[in-house]
């Protein structure tokens, strides 16, 4: 019966094709908007890690008093002084965790003839790898010994390993990093979170490049290998370089915490307070214990990780979705209503009022097949285009995979029906006595 109700449709679409490539047309733009801002939405607003996300937390400390904090909810900043991440580090409350701080480094190639290039990365602990769960290719994480000895040590990013060593297994081999051979423990697999969950503050959330290099933390310190991202100071260092980086007040240490139930994250919690009040005691401070621990959920909400602009987007596309709905809507019901003639001689011959939906509804289904395949198209243009209206780290997270091909056809279809129910309720409910008379 389905195919007999396809063929009656496809007939009644021929008869009117110009009314027909109009429906098409503003079902196809109307669903194309809307799934091009949503693949837009959809990355940006995406969890980076959802079976660990609840368990990973970012302390925030107040290192710098109410009087220099000028925002309305007394928020600490987003990153650490080096000396509160050091003492974090040293009492080691949390089941894995890391200091982390951004590096932009010198490689030096070895093959003669190659040129010196920089490379970005991070210096982290060891614990930092089983906590984000990074997956490598070769080799693995450097050892705790490793960080306590500041051992040159390295793990770098498949790209960088194709670049040095053709992408072979380079564990064990030497790189020069700012003119210092460090031995390769690891090789990570392609791997480049989105949102960038261990660095919001220095990335906003997003980096179309990932991370090549990670260094021992305390290895990086020695050597001198300076902080290339975000540095905040509420008053200038009283010594000059990196050293008095290190001993000022200035924010610019990022840290992670795995706390694996409410019990781990209570007692965090009262570990901040009481660290605080330490440094009330010692002098340091002079205001009360005013500090933040949120898990990586509330963390990207707390940071508004999602533009603004994508959202408005999302929420224009949608209206403009609905004003398509609507026209479709319309023009289905002229088109039903002109038909009553052909309606009313069904019903007068038997037919149930089911099968004059039936009818109606597969049409409408049809025209909503035909604009999602033009959805398709022009979802993928506009993917393609997202660079000119949003920054280039968003856009290019812009992807037109199968879950959002499938979406996008069933959006249409879905939507199509939606906006013939009414047109096909008025159109049933003709009364073939009274249509018959006045014709």
């Amino acid at each position: 019966m389905l195919g007999y109700y396809v063929e009656l449709a496809l007939r009644s679409l021929k008869r009117s094709r110009g009314l027909t490539a109009l429906m098409v047309l503003a079902i196809g733009f109307g669903v194309a908007a809307s799934m091009t801002t949503y693949s837009v939405f959809r990355a940006v607003s995406g969890d980076p890690i959802p079976w660990k996300s609840s368990r990973l937390f970012v302390p925030q400390l107040d290192a710098w008093g109410p009087s220099t904090l000028r925002n309305r909810d007394n928020e600490p900043v987003d990153a650490l002084t080096y000396t509160d991440a050091m003492a974090f580090m040293r009492d080691h409350r949390a089941k894995l965790q890391s200091a982390i701080y951004v590096i932009y480094p010198s490689i030096v190639p070895s093959r003669p003839g190659e040129h010196p290039f920089n490379i970005g990365g991070h210096a982290v602990y060891a614990e930092f790898f089983p906590m984000v769960e990074a997956p490598f290719k070769f080799g693995g994480a450097w050892s705790d010994d490793d960080d306590r000895q500041r051992s040159a040590v390295a793990v770098i990013g498949s790209k960088l390993n194709q670049k040095l060593f053709g992408g072979e297994n380079s564990v064990g081999r030497s790189i020069d990093v700012d003119g210092k051979n460090y031995r390769v423990v690891g090789v990570l697999d392609n791997w480049n979170p989105q949102p960038r969950f261990y660095d919001i503050q220095n990335t906003g959330g997003f980096s179309v490049a990932p991370d090549e290099l990670f260094l021992p933390f305390t290895r990086a310190i020695e050597s001198g290998v300076a902080n290339d991202g975000n540095t905040n100071c509420a008053k200038p260092p009283k010594e000059p370089g990196f050293v008095g980086l290190q001993r000022s007040s200035c924010v610019w240490v990022g840290y992670m915490a795995e706390l694996d139930d409410a019990a781990a994250v209570t007692s965090y919690r009262s570990y901040l307070e009481n660290y605080a009040r330490e440094q009330q005691k010692a002098g340091r401070f002079n205001w009360a214990p005013n500090y933040r621990l949120r898990d990586i959920p509330a963390w990207l909400d707390s940071q508004q990780v999602v533009p603004s602009d994508t959202k408005v987007s999302l929420l224009v596309a949608l209206g403009l979705l609905v004003v398509c709905l609507v026209n479709t809507s319309g023009l289905l019901l002229a088109k039903f209503l002109r038909r009553s003639g052909e309606i009313v001689v069904r019903r007068a011959l038997g037919a149930a009022r089911f099968a004059i939906y039936a009818q109606f509804l597969t049409e409408a289904g049809l025209i909503g097949l035909a604009g999602g395949v033009l959805g398709l198209v022009l979802t993928g243009v506009g993917t393609l285009g997202m660079g000119l209206v949003l920054p280039k780290d968003i856009a290019e997270l812009a992807t037109v995979d199968l879950p959002l091909l499938l979406m996008t056809l069933a959006m249409a279809v879905a939507s199509t029906l939606v906006a013939g129910i009414y047109p096909t309720f008025r159109a049933a409910r003709l009364q073939p006595a009274l249509q018959l008379k006045s014709n």
